[in-house]
């Protein structure tokens, strides 16, 4: 028998993708470690799937610089990337009195710490939602962070009237896809940035129309639209205020560090002067879950698994996602 088959069998140690510096997904490395304990308000979970998400890749990157101000300039500070988990509660500490040992549960641990591709994480209780006993983990493990925002985008702030025209820059990610379904589910009128091979899942999640931002840049088409939600922000604001119709409302949900920097100390002046709403959304973790749990139940949202990788695949599954060709999203098996 194997060193690590002994170990694990005194159940001491886990498997974790150790990350260690920024760069390229070749520099994290598959390692045991000490199996983490609970505080007395954490559980012990028993991870059996985790999504990458576009946060994943900009920190493995150390991009945009924000993240080194927020996680450590010349190192990381945490020791695994991963924040949206599915798994079963292993053990709970003293205080915890909402989950017990054996509950299937999932959600965003950005909040505790990250380290979701590991064999198990210690998280606190208002990161969890108790998994619905039909749905897998791999699916619940695709939802927290991308299914939220898109949620938040669409609800939070604003109500969307049948008809009204929205365009969806980014839209066959995660967010994306959750966002052209809920906005079908609307009545809106869809417009789908993406690239051309993308088409087919989009029209039939329901965009009424596809741009190929390869091909055309929707800021200088002409058209414009009651609500942009942007995952993937790179035109300036004075460009994308232009598309919007008046009173018409722009969310940056990811983008470039420009982007970010125009909206916080341009954005303001620009909607009060010009009537139209430009900003970024505000990511609130694990809100909304059982709203969305309940438009899954009813077949209006369906959660888009691109495919599945193992833990020791994870710098392929980050690579797939870098190049941009993930339709839905990307999930890895623990």
């Amino acid at each position: 028998m194997d060193k690590h088959y002994m170990i694990n069998s005194k159940n001491t140690c886990m498997k974790v993708m150790a990350f260690q510096k920024y760069g390229s997904p070749e520099t994290l490395k598959l390692k045991e470690i000490e199996k983490p304990v609970p505080k007395d308000n954490e559980l012990l979970i028993k991870v059996h799937a985790c999504s990458v998400n576009s946060w994943d890749w900009d920190l493995l990157k150390g991009t945009p610089l924000v993240n080194r101000m927020m996680f450590g300039w010349r190192k990381p500070k945490i020791t695994a990337l991963g924040c949206d988990i599915a798994g079963v509660v292993e053990e709970t500490g003293s205080t915890i009195k909402a989950f017990k040992k054996g509950d299937q549960v999932f959600g965003d641990i950005s909040r505790n710490g990250w380290s979701g591709f590991a064999e198990y994480v210690c998280v606190s209780e208002d990161s969890l939602t108790v998994k619905p006993s039909e749905m897998t983990f791999e699916v619940a493990a695709s939802l927290p962070q991308a299914a939220a925002m898109a949620v938040q985008s669409l609800y939070d702030k604003i109500k969307i009237k049948p008809g009204q025209k929205i365009l969806v820059n980014g839209a066959g990610g995660g967010v994306g896809t959750i966002v052209v379904q809920l906005a079908r589910h609307l009545g809106a009128e869809i417009t789908a940035v993406d690239k051309e091979e993308k088409f087919d899942l989009l029209r039939s999640l329901g965009a009424d129309h596809c741009i190929d931002y390869k091909k055309e840049d929707f800021s200088k088409k002409g058209e414009k639209y009651d609500l942009i939600i942007d995952v993937v922000g790179k035109h300036s604001i004075f460009e994308l205020k232009k598309v919007l119709n008046p009173k018409g409302v722009y969310r940056m949900v990811g983008g470039s560090a420009s982007l970010i920097f125009q909206l916080v100390f341009l954005g303001p002046l620009i909607s009060r002067l010009s009537g139209r709403k430009l900003g970024i959304l505000v990511h609130e973790p694990n809100k909304h879950m059982k709203f969305l749990l309940e438009l899954i139940a009813s077949g209006k949202v369906v959660p888009i698994v691109d495919r599945t990788y193992q833990l020791e695949q994870l710098p392929q599954a980050l690579w797939h996602l870098g190049e941009g060709k993930v339709q839905g999203k990307v999930v890895v098996t623990i």
